[in-house]
């Protein structure tokens, strides 16, 4: 072999010159390549290479798949520490697993065949649970999704055009992708509400589809949904595993379009997977088992869940990590033991980065935990009872119709392996004796009727918390009061209603979520055709001045409920139509057929005329009516408020105060127009006014706008002037005249002056009386103070003169007394 790396020496080099160094050589090169000189590799041979390194571009996008930079044994380590967690969750619920498990069992399906106690006895399954989730699912699908469609909108904030225009394009558009391109969603919504009165929970995943290539909100079955035991709502939830099983085929279309790792699964390494109890008991009601060959479904676990990725962490403002899970969206494949895909789960300009949302919670019964509660949780006792009641009573019966016993050894009967037909008598043989007593029959009684009646206490009381016991409504007095009857529907369908309420809401999540997926993945504009026509729809219409809604109400579930509602708002308007306005008949008559569902209604009840401009005299019969009119500019409103007001100063008008409010009201329409009409024609005799308008229209629109905004502030100013002028004339004519004198008035008046002066009278020679009356007594109190002193001042004398009469003869005794002492 030749050394191809010994070096070439001198004689071993070949002659390269040039004979002809005259001669050109033209070689083409494209404009557009640029090398750069100064940039160079030297070799280890010493060869150099001028220009940038040509590498491949593997910039990283926001949206991209992260499994695609990780290495092999970070995403091993993702792999198992999600399927350890989640196979712990799925074990935590197994509680719940069960109890689902058996209501599926007592739904009564299938028929049991039963050798116990007798061969042959019944395995008929009461329809209790059943009857009941059929008559929920009934109610509830035609309230949930109408055939017009499930969606509303409301305009949020001040209504104008534009927002109104907007709001009936998005539910125009989203009915119709409901009920015409997102084909499955009736199906599936019909389905969700049959599974969810048996489990309690369901849910539905709003997405865009890669597949599809639009946007879609799947049905997930409770058992395929798996949360952390000490999870209270699926807004909070640390950790949301859907369960998926999808065809491989499906999958390698994901992986063509990049949206899970290019990794080798192939049907060789595909395995069948152990079904669930839960899905066995649904294949069993089906009647359908699982295929053990060569299967094409992989089981795939997509895991909504918090990470804290090497290369990829949560960051502060001076670039270090802060140890912050962020939100992913992993899915894994637990047939290859893969990880397919690992994407950011919130959106890039999210400082806070939430997580963003694919599921609606549906609950039953709010429960106790995560799980909501079904039928099958709250009745399914109920229904087994009534199930095991009903065997009896049926076994019970059939051992009466075929009764067993004993018979004497000896006895043979022709042909006693076939069943004795009508009319039929068998020979048999007896050895003897009566043939009476070769026979003992077993003493079997009739159906109990204590067990019949048990098992209708059971019915009822199952019906009764299922909400299904049927409302005498029928039966009512047809004059039965609005309160009575609202309470009465009240009474009985507040369980129903509250169920109802927690479908709207779960729904309007929903519809909030598929709008979002709208806003994100539609083009700015889009254009669809319906049956209404061609329809445009852009990106933007998606935004917070729209508030998208069900049109179900969440007070009303049934059309009896509506319909006797709608009837009892007729009554009402019909009762006193004045004070609902001109479109309180006609609105009341049209949500009556609107509860009753009639299409098209405008043909069976066309809307009022628009008001067209009258002659006044036209008007003024409308007004005596009682029935309100308007003023149309261009009117000849001096002549209609001439007309006006001398109808309003007649006297039988005069004496009915809303003829006269309709006519004043009426009146101030006029007013109001013949004051702007006013200002409009001075300003268009004015010159300059004329000229401000053209310097408005070779202004910049903003500074046109403001100064537009002062002329139409100075415009009101006049026109509010003018119209107090005329308002001043024109109140004065609607002030009633004074009426003239009754004669039987002012002779009543004559006599009441006469009564009143003769009151006056009396009222005086009272007074003059109590005057002297109280004279007289002064008098004679005079007098009798005059009395007493002279009374006094004759006690006083006798006093004196009787003390003067016992000193004198104190002293004559004393004298005495002295005589006759001296004589002794």
């Amino acid at each position: 072999m030749a050394d191809i790396d010994k070096a070439i020496g001198s004689d071993d080099l070949i002659d390269l010159e040039v004979d002809n160094q005259d001669k050109a050589i033209n070689v083409e090169v494209p404009e557009d390549i640029e090398i750069d000189l100064s940039v160079f590799e030297r070799g280890e041979d010493g060869t150099l290479t001028f220009g940038s390194v040509l590498t491949p571009d593997l910039s990283e996008q926001f949206n991209d798949n992260l499994a695609e930079y990780l290495e092999q044994d970070e995403l091993d380590n993702i792999y198992s520490d999600l399927v350890d967690a989640v196979e712990a969750d799925k074990s935590s619920r197994q509680g719940w697993e069960d109890t689902y498990k058996e209501g599926l069992e007592t739904l009564g399906m299938n028929y049991e065949e039963r050798s116990q106690p007798f061969e042959g006895a019944s395995g008929v399954m009461h329809p209790l649970l059943a009857e009941s989730v059929t008559q929920f699912q009934a109610q509830a699908y035609k309230e949930i999704l109408p055939s017009n469609g499930p969606v509303r909108t409301q305009v949020v904030g001040a209504k104008n055009p534009d927002s109104e225009a907007q709001a009936g394009r998005v539910s125009e558009f989203m009915n119709y992708q409901l009920m015409n391109v997102m084909e499955e969603y009736d199906t599936e919504t019909d389905q969700m509400l049959f599974y969810l009165p048996l489990s309690g929970s369901a849910f539905r995943k709003v997405y865009y589809d890669q597949n599809l290539g639009r946007a879609v909100s799947r049905f997930i079955p409770a058992e395929d949904l798996v949360v952390p035991y000490a999870t209270t709502d699926i807004y909070s939830a640390g950790r949301i595993t859907h369960i998926v099983d999808m065809s491989m085929n499906d999958i390698k279309k994901l992986q063509q379009a990049g949206f899970y790792r290019d990794v080798d699964i192939s049907d060789s390494m595909i395995v069948d997977t152990d079904t669930d109890s839960i899905q066995e008991e649904i294949d069993e009601l089906q009647g359908v088992e699982p295929s053990y060959g060569e299967s094409d479904q992989c089981e795939l676990y997509e895991v909504h869940t918090d990470l804290d990725i090497p290369g990829y962490e949560d960051v502060d403002a001076e670039g270090e990590p802060t140890g912050i899970k962020l939100p992913y969206v992993i899915t894994l494949s637990t047939t290859t033991n893969e990880v397919l895909s690992i994407r950011r789960n919130y959106r890039q300009n999210d400082p806070l980065k939430k997580r963003i949302n694919y599921f609606v919670h549906y609950k039953f019964l709010p429960g106790l935990g995560f799980y909501g509660f079904g039928l099958t949780h709250m009745i399914g006792g109920l229904s087994k009872a009534s199930t095991s009641i009903l065997r009896q009573l049926i076994d019970a019966g059939t051992l009466s119709n075929l009764p067993a016993g004993f018979k004497a050894r000896g006895i043979r009967i022709r042909n006693d392996d076939q069943p004795l037909q009508p009319g039929e008598f068998r020979d048999m043989d007896a050895p003897g004796g009566s043939l009476r007593d070769a026979f003992v029959p077993l003493p079997f009684k009739e159906p109990s009727g204590t067990l019949l009646n048990l098992l209708g206490t059971l019915v009822d009381s199952g019906r009764k918390f299922a909400a299904l016991a049927e409302m005498q409504i029928g039966d009512a007095n047809q004059n039965m009061p609005v309160g009575t009857t609202v309470a009465l529907l009240e009474r009985g369908t507040k369980v129903m209603s509250a169920i109802h309420k927690r479908l709207h809401s779960s729904q309007r999540f929903e519809f909030i979520l598929l709008a979002k997926v709208f806003a994100d993945y539609l083009p700015p504009e889009y254009p669809y055709m319906s049956s209404a026509g061609d329809g445009m729809i852009k990106q933007m219409d998606f935004d917070e001045r729209v508030d998208v809604l069900p049109v179900s109400d969440p007070n009303i579930f049934s059309m009896s409920q509506r319909v006797m509602l709608a009837n009892e708002i007729l009554q009402v308007v019909n009762s006193n139509p004045n004070i609902h306005g001109p479109q309180g008949m006609y609105e009341a008559y049209r949500r009556m057929y609107a509860a009753m569902g009639v299409q098209n209604i405008e043909q069976l009840l066309p809307p009022p005329p628009q008001p067209m401009p009258t002659d006044p005299a036209s008007e003024n019969a409308l007004l005596i009516k009682g029935q309100p009119c308007q003023a149309f500019p261009g009117q000849d409103h001096d002549a209609h408020i001439n007309v006006h007001i001398s109808l309003a100063q007649t006297s039988s008008v005069m004496i009915e105060p809303i003829i006269m409010t309709n006519i004043q009201a009426h009146v101030y329409q006029h007013v109001a127009l013949r004051a702007a009409e006013i200002v409009d024609m001075q300003n268009m005799q004015d010159p300059e006014f004329m000229q401000i308008q053209q310097m408005l229209m070779e202004m910049p629109p903003e500074m046109a706008m403001q100064q537009q905004q002062k002329i139409d502030e100075a415009i009101a100013k006049d026109v509010s002037q003018i119209q107090a002028g005329l308002m001043s004339q024109i109140n004065m004519a609607f002030v009633p005249p004074a009426p003239p004198a009754d004669p039987l008035v002012a002779l009543r008046d004559k006599e009441l002056d006469i009564k009143a002066q003769d009151v006056e009278r009396k009222s005086q020679e009272f007074a003059a009386r109590q005057q002297f009356d109280a004279m007289q007594a002064m008098k004679q109190m005079e007098l009798a103070r005059e009395k007493l002193s002279v009374s006094k001042t004759i006690a006083e004398m006798k006093d004196d003169l009787g003390r003067d009469r016992l000193d004198s003869s104190n002293k004559i005794k004393k004298a005495e007394l002295l005589i006759k002492n001296r004589g002794n």
